[in-house]
């Protein structure tokens, strides 16, 4: 593979074409599996779209399938997408769940008519090389009529797991009277579904809810989902499709077979990411029994550019994000694996500038007091002060579009910034908030000026992705 600008080494990208959301993460037998929606033809009109797929053993170090396709659209009930699912691994083997997407030719509008959603299952086992997986057949578990009659044709992306005996699925759906809400299935082998009920909220949020997740910390639980039509919320930055979680409420489950709708505050939605770049986030369990969170970095329908200068590659994931329940909300570190990566460190205290090799650090602010402000490249400004953290862009060839992201904050003590090339994240107060965006330097080296009181800490960052596609 030869080099191209702005590559990263430490971000899952693909090796040419378009990647997006993450699917069928899991830990099995050791390794880690990062499957995603993936076109390897892109940017050619139509190119088909399916399952791309990652393995690691340590969540830093990667191989990679390449060009071709985990899971690739073959069949009827696929003929337009093998689009997003979820893995759930078991003591033979793990089973990947998705849904199969066909349009159909004519004059439909792909809301009511001409759409068709199927719920397909691969049972996969350990492959003949340790570490890999052999997918077996497509075995289909759900088709339109199986839906319940008030959902249009965007049924979509199923979330799995086992609870209490059962098996339980979550599945995004549209209404007729165009509201977003989550379809709740149960299962007593993981192939034969039941519809057990759906998850609401009291009033309008978005009209179509992609990407469902659950996620269990200490006790308590939220539902992950990704909303569309929010553009005219004050907090969603004008965009149409955001991402973030719902608390359930004390005494609710997912996993309940009472028939009844699950009726949620919407008014309790939170953003998972502030920043201008994340949807479709999905998490697992992994076999020390942390629960790890990993987004797309980046949006449907932007506004913005996520491959300029005709780069024949397009998006990123975000690093894996390791959570913690904070009362009603979640909390987001990068994994401690990362570390590893960490080369020479260097300081800076109070107002003053660090120049650094290349776009790859690792870097932490300790002990803020008061307001702070960190520019890199004199492009990227993040500014923390009258109660807000401001993320904008200076330099517009570097924002490829991207302007300002601002969230509320009432005291900022800590920052985290991963920098990688062409892509940037950052956690406030110990994981509390997190801005996720894509930028595109045009210097040789990294600058970091620092404005406030705050004692900075700058690893230059190793290449985990040096051998990927070797």
């Amino acid at each position: 593979m030869t080099h191209e600008r702005w590559r990263m080494g430490f971000h899952l990208m693909p090796p040419t074409g378009w990647l997006n959301d993450p699917n069928g993460l899991c830990q099995y037998h050791g390794t880690y599996h990062v499957f995603h929606q993936y076109s390897p033809d892109w940017p050619q009109p139509g190119a088909p779209r399916g399952w791309g797929h990652f393995a690691s053993e340590d969540l830093v170090h990667w191989r990679s399938d390449g060009t071709a396709f985990a899971i690739a659209p073959d069949t009827p009930d696929e003929a337009s997408g093998a689009y997003s699912g979820c893995a759930v691994p078991g003591e033979d083997g793990v089973r990947l769940y998705y849904t199969g997407n066909v349009k159909e030719p004519g004059d439909h509008d792909y809301v009511r008519t001409g759409r068709r959603a199927a719920q397909i299952l691969i049972e996969a086992v350990e492959g003949r090389e340790p570490g890999t997986l052999s997918l077996g057949e497509k075995n289909v578990l759900l088709r339109n009529p199986d839906y319940p009659a008030f959902c249009t044709c965007h049924v979509r992306d199923p979330k799995v797991w086992r609870e209490g005996g059962a098996w339980w699925m979550i599945l995004g759906a549209r209404d007729t009277d165009d509201r977003g809400l989550v379809l709740r299935l149960r299962s007593e082998d993981g192939l034969s579904w039941e519809n057990v009920g759906a998850v609401r909220t009291g009033e309008p949020f978005g009209f179509m809810w992609e990407c469902p997740d659950r996620v269990a910390l200490d006790g308590r639980a939220w539902l992950s989902i990704c909303p569309q039509g929010m553009e005219g919320r004050p907090w969603s930055g004008g965009l149409r499709d955001v991402s973030g979680y719902l608390p359930l409420p004390d005494g609710a489950a997912l996993a309940s077979e009472d028939g009844d709708d699950l009726v949620l505050d919407a008014r309790r939605f939170r953003l998972w990411d502030h920043g201008f770049d994340f949807y479709a986030p999905q998490s697992f369990v992994d076999e020390s029994g942390r629960t790890i969170l990993i987004g797309w970095m980046g949006m449907p329908e932007a506004p913005w550019e996520s491959a300029p200068e005709g780069l024949s590659w397009c998006h990123c994931l975000t690093v894996p994000r390791e959570l913690a329940a904070d009362g009603a909300s979640v909390l987001q570190r990068p994994v401690a694996e990362l570390e590893a990566l960490r080369g020479e460190r260097h300081e800076l205290a109070a107002d003053g500038t660090l120049v650094l090799p290349e776009h790859r650090a690792d870097v932490l602010l300790a002990g803020v007091e008061g307001s702070l402000e960190l520019v890199l490249d004199g492009a990227l400004r993040l500014a923390c002060a009258g109660g807000s953290v401001r993320l904008e862009f200076l330099d517009e060839r570097v924002g490829a579009g991207r302007k300002v992201r601002e969230t509320a904050c009432d005291e900022v003590r800590d920052l985290r910034v991963l920098v990688d090339d062409s892509a940037v994240e950052v956690f406030v107060n110990d994981g509390a908030l997190a801005f996720a965006t894509r930028w595109f330097p045009r210097s040789e080296h990294l600058t970091l000026v620092q404005k406030g009181q705050a004692l900075l800490h700058a690893w230059e960052m190793g290449d985990g992705m040096a051998g990927t596609y070797a």
